[in-house]
């Protein structure tokens, strides 16, 4: 579950909700000092800790700004953050931040783009880093598959993927394609964490990405599916980024979360 402020003193109390790890955005803790320093302390003496940046923008012109890599590494190192993440998108250009995570061109150009700057990335933090597939609600100049596009970022950059089964639902919604002929042609191989989590449907064509509803029934399923073809575990994250319900609800979706996946990798 991610480590977010409204719910901080019960996940360090464990008193009603207890998942197996946490998650934080680097760019909500670094240089963080006081009362919220000694918070997230208390909780990295709880609990094993993931990372999931948002400003990293690995599909922007711009250069990469190295003295922010220097500061997440350092917190890296500080947390044992065993587990690095980022968006395949942009969100910034000519020193413009924006508060969007906006789709990258499916191009070969764009290819071989963001793979160079995945293995500056790399090479500077000394780990490998994993590359979400994003929602997104308009592609950009497509000239080859989704899939394909992801996939050839994958290999050429030798990094890992972050798989939001939630994303490929909303983007199989609303651009009408198959959810598990897009999945089957990804490499699971390459995947090492997964984000789960609620949406909103908000007309009969459009379904907007939210991290604050439940996980509906059809995108639990998908995740049975897509487990099962998988060859390993990997760490599991609920996304609840707001709109906290009673925690008990919030744990009743970590357990199916957890009974799904032992039902497909107990015996991997």
């Amino acid at each position: 579950l991610g480590f977010r402020r409204d719910i901080a003193n019960a996940l360090i109390s464990k008193e009603n909700i207890q998942p197996n790890f946490i998650e934080l955005a680097p760019e909500n803790w670094i240089d963080m000092g006081g009362f919220w320093k000694k918070k997230l302390k208390a909780a990295a003496e709880i609990y094993p800790i993931t990372s999931h940046g948002l400003s990293l923008s690995i599909g922007s012109p711009d250069p990469i700004d190295f003295n922010w890599l220097k500061k997440v590494k350092t917190f890296l190192d500080e947390y044992n953050v065993q587990i690095y993440s980022e968006h395949l998108s942009f969100n910034s250009c000519s020193n413009a931040h924006l508060y969007d995570l906006l789709p990258i061109p499916f191009r070969g150009d764009a290819v071989k783009h963001v793979s160079e700057r995945i293995r500056q990335v790399q090479d500077f933090l000394e780990r490998k880093i994993a590359i979400e597939n994003v929602s997104y609600y308009t592609p950009v100049a497509p000239e080859m598959s989704e899939e394909d596009f992801i996939s050839s970022i994958l290999h050429e950059a030798n990094c890992e993927l972050l798989f939001d089964i939630n994303n490929v639902y909303v983007n199989a919604f609303n651009h009408k394609y198959d959810a598990k002929k897009f999945i089957t042609a990804l490499p699971l191989e390459k995947v090492s964490y997964i984000h789960m989590a609620g949406h909103l449907q908000v007309d009969n064509e459009t379904i907007i990405d939210t991290h604050g509803e439940p996980i509906i029934d059809p995108v639990f399923d998908l995740f049975d599916w897509a487990t099962a073809k998988m060859d390993k575990p990997v760490p599991v994250l609920l996304e609840r980024d707001f709109n906290f319900p009673e925690f008990a609800e919030l744990q009743q979706e970590i357990n199916t979360l957890n009974a799904i996946c032992n039902k497909n990798w107990q015996s991997k």
